[in-house]
Order: structure tokens, then C-alpha cells, then sequence
């Protein structure tokens, strides 16, 4: 039998997964055997021909636990599935069942197990499973991941524990996630008095990093949907502002901050070349990450020499410079297994600033 903690959060966005990776790291310094399992998984995505979470996928590759994977991910949701379970089509005891079997087996084969939620509290609740009632089912502790601040993390806890308290289900601790580093201890101090009254203790998670928040070049492909042409370095490397090219030359270079991407039209030529040549400048290549060039118009052939000779990373998308820009702007950065500088980053974070063996003495 495993010791159990079951990760939930107050929000979207709060770093459950990155507090799951952290738990992961510093539980295997003391545990033989860790694993991890996401019960309802929400967001399906196929590897190696089966279909599991993202989330299980992302932790089964970064810790070699693929061979675990069908467990790791036992009910993932399908369009469709909810649907089905309201016609009457998908029982409730299937989706229980298929979740208890991947829990008790990773239960059986490890000593410490990474249960995690998906989503805020009240997530699965019209399966019949939201976060408490997984929970409760699993017999495990929780631990509740809030966002940074003050009254804002007070509301949302205690708009989140009613639940729990409703299963009958012991929240050991509220992790404070993505604190303002230099708020970090007047903030953990007062989220203290704040539940001073409460069975649970308050703990801090990491602080808020740009470095973890912000999306990498390869991520900003995704997101638009196209190739990059790159290096797999440059691929990983971590994008912190994004320009659009609209101004002068002059005063687009002079307006470049830390690894920016340039939004340029691509009947800029000067603007393109430019670019390109400052790319191969040290003292601008921690300015310039690379270009997007958006519309469908083609590049000068002169210009696209000068940008392929330049090896200045760039991307060709078939849309408009504003919605280029708005649905780079309106995605959230999730970790990929493939950005291992974040997990990197992540991993030594977790030394710092986790003390397992407080997490693990609460769980008693």
C-alpha cells in the first residue's frame, strides 16, 4: 500500500502540474517507488498508439514511467462521454470502476502516489466525479493549490472546501502557488492568520516565474499550428515579450526587450533583413528569439535567403498579424515533456522551495 496525497486546486492555472512534478522529484529522494495517476482526465491526446490524459503522458515521460501509462490514465473523457453518460449509455460504475482499477494498481506497485485532480474542485462533477468525490474514493489527504495573493486566495479556498467538507474529506495543507517573490512571506504569514482557525496548515509553493508562465518558441508553433524553422535549442528557449513589427526599423530594433518574438508583415524586407543581421549580433541574440510572419503573401527571394543564411528562427502563419497576436497572448503555457529547461528549472525550484518532509509529515 502507497502513501496517498491527492493534489487538487482552487483554479485553473494554478501550477497543479508543476507541483505535481515538484512532489515527484523530492518524493523520489526518499520513496523507492513513486508514481503518479490522473483518475478523470479531461484533456485526452494519443501516445504510442494509447489514448491517455496529457497531463499522465507529460509526467509518464518525464519520469520514465511509460510502461505505467494505462494505469497512470485509467477514464479519460471523450467527446461525447458526457453526453453519453446523461442518455444512459455510459454508466457511473464503469467510470468508477476504470478509475479505482488504475488506482489500486498503482497503489499495489509503489510507496508513494501522486494523485491529481483535474481543474478546479467541482471539475467532473456532472460524471459524478469531481475532485472531492475522487478523492474520497481514493482515501487520500489533499493538498489544495491556490494562486498567489491574499483576499483572492482566502475566497477561493473556502468557495473550494465546501466541497471536501460535504465528501468528509481531510485537506492536510493550502499550497500558496506563484507568489510575488518579494510579497512571499508577508503573504504567507497573513494566508496564516487568515485560516488560523482551520485544520490545515498553509505552505508555499513556488514563487511566480516568467520563465515558467511564459510559452517557448516551439509552444507559440503549436499554438499557431505551423512548423518552425530552428534548432531544437532555439525551440526550447523561453519567449518573454511579443512585438509586432509596425513601427520604424529603427524603432523596432530599439524597442526589442529580453527573447523577443517580432510579429513582421512579410513585405517588411527591410524589417526582415535587419532582423537578420542583428540575430547574428551576440549582444541582440538575447533580444531577438525569432519572427512570425504572418498572411499568406509571399517573402522576397532575396529576403528569404538573407533570414535562411541568418539562422534566425522564424515561422510562416497563414493569419492575420492581430490574430497571430491575440491567440499567442490568449494562451496559457502548459509543460511539455519536450521543454526540459522548465522541468529543469521546476526540479531544482522543488529544493528550494518545498520541504518534503513536511508535506509527507501531514499526510499522517
Amino acid at each position: 500500500m502507497a502513501r496517498k496525497v491527492f493534489i487538487t486546486a482552487t483554479g485553473q492555472n494554478c501550477g497543479k502540474t508543476t507541483t505535481s512534478i515538484a512532489l515527484m522529484r523530492m518524493a523520489r529522494k526518499k520513496y523507492k517507488r513513486v508514481g503518479f495517476v490522473k483518475p478523470i482526465g479531461p484533456k485526452p491526446a494519443e501516445y504510442n498508439g494509447m489514448l491517455a490524459d496529457k497531463d499522465a503522458i507529460v509526467m509518464a515521460r518525464i519520469f520514465g514511467l511509460e510502461d505505467d501509462l494505462r494505469a497512470m490514465s485509467p477514464f479519460v473523457l471523450r467527446p461525447g462521454d458526457t453526453r453519453a453518460l446523461l442518455e444512459g449509455n455510459l454508466s457511473h460504475d464503469s467510470i468508477r470502476d476504470q478509475m479505482l482499477s488504475g488506482i489500486e494498481e498503482l497503489d499495489r506497485k509503489n510507496d508513494f502516489l501522486i494523485i491529481e485532480g483535474a481543474g478546479h474542485s467541482g471539475v467532473g462533477s456532472i460524471l459524478g466525479f469531481n475532485n472531492a468525490q475522487v478523492a474520497r474514493e481514493a482515501g487520500a489527504p489533499v493538498i489544495m493549490v491556490a494562486g498567489g495573493g491574499l483576499g483572492n486566495v482566502v475566497d477561493a479556498v473556502h468557495l473550494n472546501l465546501a466541497l471536501f467538507e460535504k465528501e468528509q474529506v481531510s485537506v492536510k495543507a493550502i499550497l500558496a502557488n506563484k507568489i510575488t517573490p518579494d510579497k512571499r512571506e508577508r503573504n504567507l504569514h497573513y494566508l496564516a492568520l487568515a485560516f488560523k482557525d482551520s485544520p490545515f496548515r498553509i505552505i508555499g509553493g513556488f514563487n511566480y516565474q516568467p520563465i515558467l508562465a511564459n510559452p517557448t518558441l516551439r509552444r507559440i508553433g503549436a499554438v499557431l499550428g505551423i512548423p518552425i524553422k530552428a534548432t531544437e535549442e532555439e525551440a526550447q528557449r523561453i519567449i518573454h515579450h511579443v512585438q509586432i513589427g509596425a513601427a520604424s526599423t529603427q524603432r523596432v530594433a530599439e524597442l526589442l526587450r529580453e527573447s523577443s518574438v517580432v510579429i513582421v508583415n512579410s513585405s517588411r524586407d527591410e524589417l526582415l533583413v535587419t532582423l537578420a543581421n542583428l540575430y547574428q549580433i551576440p549582444e541582440y541574440q538575447d533580444k531577438l528569439a525569432g519572427i512570425i510572419v504572418p498572411g499568406v503573401g509571399s517573402i522576397s527571394h532575396i529576403s528569404q535567403k538573407i533570414l535562411d543564411r541568418s539562422g534566425i528562427p522564424y515561422m510562416r502563419a497563414g493569419r492575420s498579424t492581430s490574430e497571430v497576436f491575440e491567440m499567442i497572448n490568449d494562451d496559457v503555457s502548459k509543460i511539455t515533456a519536450e521543454d526540459t529547461h522548465k522541468i529543469e528549472l521546476i526540479q531544482q525550484l522543488a529544493e528550494k522551495r518545498f520541504d518534503f518532509d513536511v508535506i509527507d509529515a501531514l499526510l499522517d
